[in-house]
Formats: C-alpha cells, structure tokens, sequence
C-alpha cells in the first residue's frame, strides 16, 4: 500500500511539475488579454497602459522563441486591439 502510493505521488511530481508544465510554459499567455504564437499575436487595448508597455508584453512573448517584436497596429479605442509580430533576429541560423 505504501509503495503504491508513493509511486503516485511520484508519477505526479513528475508529470506535472517536471514534463507538462515546462513544455507548455511557452503556449501559456502572460494573462488575459493576450493571444498569439511564434509569429506574433494581438493584446486587448487598455487605456491605463501606455505604448511602452505594449513594446514590452509584446518583446516578452517573443522572446519566448528568441524572436524580436514589432508592434505593427495600435487603435487607441476601448476594446480594441494592439496587434505585434514576431521577426526572427537578422543571423540567426535555424
């Protein structure tokens, strides 16, 4: 019984905090408001953040696939949205 149960707890840890979690750490968004992938995304418009910021949200997602940013849309409207893409560093070898 008690090997049983700490195999469990073993296959887990290992499961969760060793293989699932680390793999998808980079397809998890920061928060509410972003989605994208490897080539770039979108973030909803909030008007108490200024374009430094979305600068910033969108160099973070891409540097999750060591790729440079470039915000390309900004609507300043409520609901609306920041769109940015993903380039690939000029040298970089795939």
């Amino acid at each position: 019984m008690r090997r049983t149960l700490w195999i469990a707890i073993a296959l887990a840890f290992l499961t969760d905090a060793g293989g699932v979690a680390f793999a998808a750490e980079p397809f998890l968004a920061p928060g509410p408001g972003l989605t994208g992938n490897d080539t770039g995304g979108i973030i909803v418009y909030r008007p108490d953040l200024d374009s430094a910021a979305y600068r910033r949200i969108a160099a973070d997602w891409c540097a999750h696939w060591r790729r440079l940013s470039q915000v390309t849309t900004e609507h300043r409207l409520y609901g609306d949205y920041v769109s940015f893409v993903c380039i690939d560093r000029p040298g970089a070898i795939h």
